[in-house]
């Protein structure tokens, strides 16, 4: 019997599938209203971040106005003014470069932390698996805010600290991920070809275990800056993110709570700032998962 040979070519078109494939599905769900709004409010949401700072001035955002305090919506003050008299409108803008700063920090932080310890533990099982599995239930035993708070607590209150809580807080997520899908793959015939082959088991992780677990590693890290928005907005929140003067949409939330009752929308521009970008990331983190599942069917163009 021939032995069946070992490529990275054979190993990548086992996981996502053709490009052309893959191209036909991402075209056709980003023309579903889900796909639509989701890119739409993603790309809506990156922009302001990264464009923002280039055309408004962070002293805008911090300047005292003491005669225009808790000011309405009005073509003067586009989003109104919170209790200092600052813009709201200023603030909430360049408040989406810190959500995005940090989101994709403690995304970023959570993969470089957790796939190792998902591939490492799918791939050798046995001790390696038991021990470092110890590890994440350990953190998966508590609830994800309560663990980046209480990191972020240990730490100091700060932007930098608040990115390293929330990307620890996240990574044991992420590695039970990799772990399955590495069980998965690791199984496979074209990795016991490579073995047989006597290729090294850093070969075999690099050229193939990570080039099929990539799909649900980009899935959850879509979800996960979603997420990651929403602790960063708690912590600021509770006084161990952001702190003042710098905007942010937890920290003027925050602010906002003595005020409600007189001006409501010191809490609904940042509130709707949060609940937009995190439904938006959402909705293309349903969109790629559908796209990048290979065993995906797509229903709405049957029921058609």
């Amino acid at each position: 019997m021939a032995t069946e040979s070992f490529s990275p070519q054979t190993a990548a078109s086992t996981g996502l599938g053709s490009e052309q494939r893959v191209r036909r599905r991402l075209l056709r769900m980003f023309r579903t209203p889900k796909g639509l709004i989701g890119l739409s409010l993603v790309v809506l949401f990156s922009l302001t971040a990264i464009l923002s700072p280039l055309f408004i001035q962070e002293a805008l955002s911090t300047k005292i106005n003491v005669t225009a305090r808790l000011a309405p919506p009005s073509p003067s003050h586009p989003l109104g003014t919170d209790q200092l008299g600052r813009e709201l409108s200023y603030r909430v803008l360049l408040g989406a470069r810190t959500s995005l700063m940090v989101a994709v920090l403690a995304v970023a932080l959570s993969i470089v932390l957790g796939l190792p310890l998902g591939v490492l533990s799918g791939y050798f099982k046995g001790w390696t698996d038991l021990s470092l599995m110890r590890l994440v239930d350990t953190l998966l035993s508590f609830p994800v805010l309560l663990l980046a708070l209480s990191i972020s607590a240990i730490l100091g209150p700060s932007v930098r600290n608040a990115t390293v809580a929330i990307g620890i807080a996240f990574a044991p997520y992420l590695s039970r991920i990799v772990r399955s899908e590495t069980l998965k793959v690791s199984s496979l015939p074209y990795i016991e070809a490579a073995r047989a082959q006597g290729a090294s088991d850093l070969r075999i992780i690099t050229r193939a275990i990570l080039p099929n677990i990539l799909a649900p590693v980009m899935v959850q890290a879509t979800i996960s800056v979603a997420f990651a928005i929403l602790a960063e907005a708690g912590l600021s929140f509770l006084g161990l993110g952001t702190q003042p003067p710098t905007p942010s949409w937890g920290l003027m939330i925050q602010a906002s709570r003595d005020y409600l009752d007189v001006a409501p929308w010191t809490a609904l521009v940042p509130g709707t700032a949060v609940a937009l970008s995190v439904l938006g990331l959402n909705m293309l983190g349903d969109v790629l998962r559908d796209v990048l599942d290979p065993t995906f069917i797509f229903e709405s163009a049957g029921a058609q």
